[in-house]
């Protein structure tokens, strides 16, 4: 009962973060959440990538699982869209931890690939050793794959 409660007031919090559009829960499952995540930075910002964040049953004493369902090129993001993500393994996870901090740290890696969180190796060495291949073919990647993104209230 708590949990759901905790739950809930964590999607209020993450409908407000201007990171996502289109959240809401899969299935009516309270521990299923689905949306439109918006990153920042090029080429990732060309579009919209779909996520899902699984919650445990035991929320918040373990961590939520994040996935991404769209397709992306990215060093830091499995061909079957699992992320690379330290805030929600086992160990770093921390009962305090809230969803739009998972949801932000999902952006921040989408923003800023690197060597360090890595679930593709050669997309990680293709980004130190070939940047401008790296660069282009996200872009390509991104136009091909990712959803249109939402036009902003009032434009």
């Amino acid at each position: 009962m708590a949990m759901s409660r905790r739950l809930a007031l964590e999607l209020e919090e993450v409908q407000q973060w201007r990171g996502v559009c289109d959240l809401k829960l899969l299935e009516g499952n309270v521990l299923r959440w689905g949306g439109l995540l918006l990153p920042n930075n090029p080429p990732y910002n060309m579009g919209a990538f779909r996520f899902e964040l699984t919650f445990s049953p035991h929320h918040p004493l373990e961590p939520p699982r994040a996935r991404l369902l769209t397709s992306i090129y990215h060093p830091g993001v499995s061909k079957d869209g699992h992320v690379c993500q330290p805030l929600t393994s086992l160990h770093c996870w921390q009962h305090t931890t809230r969803a739009v901090h998972v949801l932000q740290d999902l952006l921040l890696l989408l923003d800023h690939p690197d060597g360090e969180r890595v679930m593709r190796l050669e997309l990680a060495r293709e980004l130190g050793e070939q940047p401008e291949t790296f660069w282009r073919r996200a872009e390509e990647h991104t136009r091909s794959h990712a959803e249109p993104r939402p036009q902003p209230p009032g434009s």
